[in-house]
């Protein structure tokens, strides 16, 4: 009788081996492109501080022979080279002789205007959406695609998430015989063990790191954070605005509601109502010596801040934790409320670390080559993964591992599937599909079918079931 069940718990744990083994492959087949592309535009990403600094050296330390102009003639010289635009926000720069960053709202998009601190001529204007971190941020978020990319970035990074677990379960030493082939790779036993070891290895450093930026990345997607967010509107944990954007398309529609709800600003005249309140702002603000960048907006109504035409100012630093929120009397120049990251919600505060540290801004230059090498990480897991089913793939046939016998799934493994799926609904809602596909259309196809690797139904009688033959 012992026997007897020592080989069926044998049999039980060969066949969720097995099926572990399927969900990988089919995971990294699907995703390994997206997340080249993902890890490749993230990288970049992370020095976005450093290159904005390298691509504007043009416009700053101007070279000055008098006083710069007042805040409000740069800010009006902006308005003036934009026609039909309303002032956004006001830069204050640290440096005297730094061009002047004035943000106009447009119907087409936001439009950034670089204006000289002394003779007040504009030097450039530049869409926003043509800027080089916005372009590079765009294919991150949604690959050019907008909505839909938005949704397909999202599906990738959820099948990314299943392919680094099942990797790790799959690269669990049972019986391993020292730390070769588990921590560090064996170089001399041949290319077949070399490329197996070198992506085991390579998954177990940089799983980690890899899972959190894909966690962390999750309060920008279009779906999960759509619910993420009615959860906390239910549970009352929702602030009413959040530090961060769902996804890339909310952030443009953003935009332009705020441009269509406002009634434009042609002049400094209609904003401030006077040429003096945007100067005593920005000398109280320069004062403070806040984390750059420093931002000084408008109403973002027609009300104000409370019923009052109130502005505010921002520190913007990408480092979310030292960011700082003004609350600006504009008669006066004087501050009148003042909001830190402390005042957020505990939720907000775990989710604005977790979205600096992904930024590679929490902890400076450490962090962004912690960034760097787990995209570097996931570039050698994907090519490493290439390399190892291009030279296993038979002629004729996909490659995939041999389906489960019966076509039978473990309860163990039938609750992960379900937990996924409901915490990562993309995914989920991709399971149906996959599923719906192979039960209505892939079931008439046996040469498909068995160049997918899928069970052969037709063969074993019409036994297996759709959702039970794709693992």
């Amino acid at each position: 009788m012992n026997t007897s069940y020592a080989k069926a718990q044998a049999r039980r744990s060969i066949l969720g081996h097995r099926a572990i083994w399927r969900w990988h492959f089919y995971a990294g087949l699907f995703c390994v492109p997206f997340v080249v592309v993902l890890a490749i535009t993230g990288s970049i990403y992370l020095f976005k501080p450093q290159l904005e600094a390298w691509l504007d050296r043009p416009y700053d330390h101007l070279t000055l022979t008098g006083r710069p102009v007042s805040a409000e003639a740069q800010a009006a010289a902006a308005l003036a080279a934009v026609p039909r635009s309303r002032l956004k926000a006001y830069e204050v720069r640290r440096e005297a002789d730094d061009a002047a960053r004035v943000t106009l709202g447009t119907a087409a998009g936001n439009v950034l205007v670089y204006v000289h601190p002394e003779t007040n001529a504009v030097l450039k204007v530049l869409p926003e959406a043509r800027r080089l971190m916005e372009i590079d941020k765009t294919i991150h978020g949604e690959l050019l695609l907008g909505d839909k990319g938005s949704i397909l970035v999202e599906l990738a990074a959820s099948w990314a998430i299943v392919m680094i677990v099942t990797g790790l379960y799959l690269w669990w030493p049972r019986q391993a015989q020292g730390l070769a082939g588990v921590l560090y790779p064996r170089l001399a036993r041949g290319r077949t063990l070399f490329w197996r070891d070198l992506h085991a290895v390579t998954g177990v450093w940089i799983s980690g790191l890899a899972l959190f930026l894909l966690l962390t990345g999750l309060p920008w997607t279009t779906v999960w954070n759509g619910g993420f967010k009615e959860v906390r509107r239910m549970t009352g944990t929702l602030e009413a605005r959040p530090d961060w954007s769902q996804g890339r398309a909310a952030e443009k529609a953003a935009d332009h509601a705020e441009h269509d709800g406002m009634a434009r600003m042609e002049s400094m005249e209609h904003a401030a109502h006077g040429a003096a309140p945007l100067d005593r702002m920005a000398a109280t603000v320069r004062a403070l010596d806040l984390p750059p960048p420093v931002l000084i907006a408008p109403p973002s109504t027609a009300k104000g801040w409370r019923g009052s035409p109130a502005w505010t100012a921002r520190s913007d630093t990408p480092n979310r934790p030292q960011r700082v929120t003004l609350t600006l009397d504009p008669a006066t120049g004087a501050v009148v409320g003042r909001e830190g990251f402390a005042a957020k919600h505990p939720i907000d505060q775990v989710i604005g670390y977790g979205i600096a540290a992904h930024e590679g801004q929490l902890f400076g230059l450490a962090n962004q080559l912690l960034g760097v090498a787990a995209a570097l990480g996931l570039i050698l897991l994907s090519v490493s993964g290439f390399v190892i089913w291009w030279r296993r793939r038979p002629d004729g046939a996909l490659g995939a591992p041999p389906p489960l016998p019966e076509g039978r799934l473990t309860a163990g493994l039938g609750l992960i599937i379900l937990a996924l799926g409901l915490f990562l609904p993309v995914l989920g809602a991709s399971l149906i599909v996959v599923a719906l596909i192979e039960a209505l259309v892939l079931k008439r196809l046996p040469g498909v079918r068995s160049w997918l690797g899928l069970r052969d139904t037709a063969r074993e009688g019409g036994k297996s079931t759709a959702s039970s033959s794709a693992l």
